[in-house]
């Protein structure tokens, strides 16, 4: 099985590393069409009728991406400072808790999402002529991968692997750190009282 967790880690490696450059692609179009409708504005005396429907919908786009690779890399916000109060043979339990809830919160996202999709697909989006589907497809998408990044972070933990937490590398996806933090332990800092 951990072989098999290997070949899923490098598979959705690949998945969250074309969302992110699918986020970073968004985000720099984003920012262009909203220069361009200010430049179109203010300066031309005219109007991008489609920068501003085009501009939200990849800012959906990019919202939920970027938050679904955030999982799969481990950069989510947790609050680590109740975990260095339980001993350490509790702590992969809490993670996995933590995992299975924003596993919870993707269902949710990818089965409402896809009902609001379905309400509002005859409807068409002003200014892109395209289905109001559209607007809500960003949020399927990312509730899909966000169950399929956090379940494999469940699955990683269950068989004895590492998961990424924030701060570690795992670039091989082997389950071993690729990196090391560079400067003192944080409990070393604590107990000398320097900085």
């Amino acid at each position: 099985m951990r072989d098999g967790l290997i070949r899923l880690a490098r598979m959705t490696g690949a998945v969250a590393t074309a969302g992110l450059w699918l986020a970073g692609i968004g985000l720099v179009l984003m920012t262009a069409f909203v220069f361009a409708q200010v430049v179109f504005r203010y300066v031309i005396g005219s109007s991008l009728f489609w920068a501003e429907p085009a501009s939200v919908m990849l800012m959906g786009w990019f919202i939920f991406l970027g938050a679904a690779v955030g999982v799969k890399e481990g950069y989510h916000l947790s609050f680590d400072v109740g975990l260095m109060l339980v001993p350490a043979s509790w702590r992969p339990w809490f993670h996995s808790l933590s995992d299975l809830v924003v596993t919870a919160f993707g269902f949710g996202m990818a089965w409402y999402g896809w009902q609001l999709a379905e309400r509002v697909a005859s409807g068409v989006v002003p200014g892109l002529g395209i289905s109001r589907l559209w607007d809500f497809a960003p949020l399927v998408g990312g509730g899909v991968l966000l169950v399929l990044f956090s379940v494999e972070r469940i699955l990683r933990r269950a068989v004895g692997m590492k998961t990424a937490r924030f701060g570690e590398m795992d670039d091989a996806a082997d389950g071993q750190l690729d990196g090391v933090a560079e400067g003192p332990a944080a409990l070393d800092v604590l107990k000398s009282g320097k900085e």
